[in-house]
């Protein structure tokens, strides 16, 4: 009774719409009921939001947000539980990272602090913020060297920090960008190349008693987009070894609920193709896409989304059905300035949305899919056990969605989540 009594302030916190944000005292207020949840997840689910949305290539920089910002979180949300990190680290900070002794006091920081690292943002290997990000987010790819060392690397540090009893995961690109790929070689140097990484993976996992895994994550106009590309790529690596268990135990899908809503995928037909395949779920990455009608109003409207730091793959779906792909936001634009307003029935933007933003009249967020996914969450818990918030626009939005600051932001996101978590018995 008392837990079914949490739910609905939470809600009532969360969906008040002319609240512009939590006070002081509302913030307070959450964190109290939030302790009555206690943050303990049922089926020893995890649950963070990824610190890609903060400044940092070095390890000094990484590791000045996680004091500033990640505790700034934490503490608003009155957490007195272990709390769960969700790690970026680009190339830089992680061999920064594995010097023993800066590896050494992290861990003892982390100790101190009472949290815990149970995932890696792997995707981004160099910038991910300030500069012209777009397809650079995807180089080096799977066809190189690079990142094989680099996603090795990762491996070796996650399995020193991350704790005793609980699995590990680095997310990474989807094998390459598209247009990247232009010979079956480099194909074949991709499923190599993550095989090496397999061969890594296990070997850090024995030496370490953990179970670790790297989880691909589609993403439109990439090497692998949508659910069934995941599945025919990781079949065509079963059919290089076939038999080696290492793989169904060491790589999977990292699902990001944005990227595929963005390919109008039901979470429950894209989820059962993983299953039915026995294809392990990595990670669930909780994340929203923009989603409007494109009329005129619309359009001129989402000039504000487009920026020159990352891409904003739009996906227009016509009323027949039929898709079509545009590599970025101005693209989109361009085009569809020139043609009928009924060309397109509705447009979905690759722009990460908080998970709390309510839909305005021009406007409108993927929520659902993400409730969807729950849904399928709360039907299978073992599906997967790590959940990570991913809004890292924080930046580039919009002015008036910054009217609030990131922790704020932060805070928001994770009341909506645990709200809906808790909706479904898996809080």
């Amino acid at each position: 009774m008392v837990k079914f009594a949490v739910i609905i302030l939470l809600l009532r916190l969360i969906l008040i719409p002319t609240r512009p944000r939590l006070s002081p005292k509302g913030v307070r207020r959450a964190g109290e009921l939030l302790q009555l949840l206690a943050m303990k997840l049922k089926h020893g689910l995890h649950l963070a939001y990824c610190t890609n949305i903060h400044r940092g290539e070095s390890w000094p920089q990484t590791f000045e947000s996680l004091q500033k910002y990640v505790l700034a979180v934490r503490d608003r949300l009155g957490m007195k539980s272990p709390y769960a990190i969700g790690l970026r680290l680009g190339a830089d900070a992680a061999r920064e990272l594995g010097d023993p002794a800066t590896l050494a006091g992290f861990r003892r920081w982390l100790e101190r602090e009472n949290c815990y690292i149970f995932t890696i943002n792997g995707f981004p290997y160099g910038r991910f913020h300030g500069t012209r990000v777009k397809e650079q987010v995807y180089a080096p790819d799977w066809t190189t060297p690079e990142r094989v060392a680099y996603t090795n690397l990762l491996f070796d540090l996650l399995g020193e920090i991350v704790p005793a009893g609980v699995e590990g995961s680095v997310s990474t690109v989807p094998v390459s960008f598209k247009e990247f790929i232009q010979t079956p070689q480099q194909v074949r140097a991709a499923r190599e190349n993550l095989w090496k990484s397999v061969e890594h993976i296990e070997r850090v996992s024995r030496r370490t008693g953990k179970t670790l895994h790297l989880g691909l994550e589609p993403e439109p106009l990439c090497y692998l987009e949508t659910s069934a590309e995941a599945v025919e790529f990781i079949e065509q690596m079963r059919a290089d070894r076939p038999g080696d268990l290492r793989l169904d135990e060491h790589l999977g899908v990292n699902y990001d609920c944005c990227h595929l809503a963005l390919q109008y995928e039901s979470p429950r037909e894209a989820l059962g193709r993983l299953r039915q395949h026995k294809i392990k779920v990595s990670k669930l990455h909780l994340s929203n896409a923009l989603k409007v009608r494109p009329t005129a109003e619309a359009r001129q409207a989402l000039r504000s989304f487009a920026d020159d730091v990352y891409f904003h793959q739009v996906l227009a779906r016509s009323a027949d059905g039929s898709i079509t792909r545009h590599k970025d936001l101005d693209d989109a634009l361009a085009l569809h300035n020139r043609l009928p307003p009924a060309t397109s029935d509705e447009w979905r933007i690759h722009f990460h949305i908080p998970l709390h933003a309510a839909p305005t009249p021009l406007f409108d967020t993927t929520a659902d899919h993400v409730q969807g996914v729950m849904d399928v969450l709360k039907e299978t818990p073992a599906l997967c056990s790590h959940l990570e918030m991913e809004t890292y626009t924080w930046e580039v939005m919009p002015a008036e969605m910054k009217k609030r600051n990131v922790v704020d932001q932060l805070v928001d996101e994770y009341l909506w989540t645990i709200a809906e978590l808790a909706k479904r018995g898996l809080a």
